[in-house]
């Protein structure tokens, strides 16, 4: 079955941590080689928070996120995760996985990610 399954969510106080992970179907892993995750709030659009290619293990994040979040990968278990750290009540969200069929994460838009996981709700109170 080819799929992406996020766990890893919960409800925190600010300044705690989290991390989530992504079990990616090995049909997906193995071709789609930027992964991403992606969050969206209530009324917000979607917003990328962590890339990788996992070819190369090359990331990015945006500032909003730079020095809290990091993305790793588990190729062995065909899994990436997302540290979560200080987080803000402003990180609360429903948390998503994606996989685009990129070498690269470099410039790819929302819409060019072929699969998306169901998510995760992480909820920061203050």
């Amino acid at each position: 079955q080819v799929q992406l399954v996020e766990s890893g969510g919960g409800s925190v106080q600010a300044g705690g941590s989290l991390r989530l992970s992504c079990a990616a179907s090995r049909a997906i892993y193995s071709r789609y080689y930027c992964m991403a995750w992606f969050r969206q709030a209530p009324g917000k659009e979607r917003e990328g928070v962590a890339y990788i290619a996992t070819r190369t293990s090359i990331r990015y994040y945006p500032d909003s996120v730079k020095g809290r979040f990091t993305i790793s990968q588990d190729n062995a278990k065909n899994t990436i995760y997302l540290q979560l750290n200080s987080l803000k009540p402003e990180d609360t969200a429903m948390y998503y996985c994606a996989a685009a069929d990129r070498s690269t994460c470099l410039g790819a838009l929302a819409n060019e990610y072929n699969y998306w996981g169901q998510g995760t709700q992480v909820t920061v109170s203050s």
